[in-house]
């Protein structure tokens, strides 16, 4: 069920953020040369797939998990951007084809080998990884790679419609305050 929800939303996402996305891109193309940002990440099953984003960082920033970079990379259209997790929505394309969910622990990067252990040990690995989650709307991040997981698990062991749709409002309630 969730895999269809993930298709519909998505799908309709892209569609009516169009304008938006096209927009972003555009204004990405202008200040640095190259609005996209590809990376490959550990999903499902531990299987590598290619993760996109819009670029916040200067091209060339070295690839680890972004609380380990140096917040001078961070172009000027990249902080907007963050701020009001615009970057994200290019992952939508990823939800519609089916390397990601809306909902699911963030993927991480392969380098990360604390948290893949950790996320190995608790079995996060077993479903898709998403946009939003437990540990988002928690404040948890990849600084906290034992806790990061604990969160991954509980939000995996309580998955239902509910929380499914509980933490996409969450999100969005969470991103209009700031």
């Amino acid at each position: 069920m969730t895999r269809l929800f993930d298709f519909f939303f998505s799908f309709i996402g892209l569609f009516i953020l169009s304008p938006i996305l096209i927009l972003l891109f555009v204004i990405g193309l202008i200040e640095n040369g190259s609005p996209l940002f590809k990376q490959y990440r550990v999903g499902k099953n531990q299987k590598l797939f290619l993760l996109i984003k819009f670029r916040t960082m200067q091209r060339g920033t070295r690839s680890v998990a972004t609380h380990l970079i140096n917040p001078s990379m961070i172009t000027p259209f990249g902080y907007f951007l963050r701020n009001t997790k615009l970057d994200e929505l290019p992952q939508l394309y990823n939800v519609l084809i089916g390397n990601m969910s809306l909902v699911g622990p963030r993927p991480c990067l392969s380098n990360q080998e604390e948290l893949i252990s950790e996320r190995k040990k608790k079995g996060v690995f077993y479903v898709r990884p998403g946009i939003t989650g437990l540990a988002q709307i928690s404040g948890v991040n990849m600084k906290t790679p034992a806790l990061l997981a604990e969160t991954d698990l509980e939000m995996i062991i309580k998955m239902n419609s509910y929380f499914y749709f509980y933490y996409i409002f969450k999100t969005i309630i969470l991103i209009f305050k700031k």
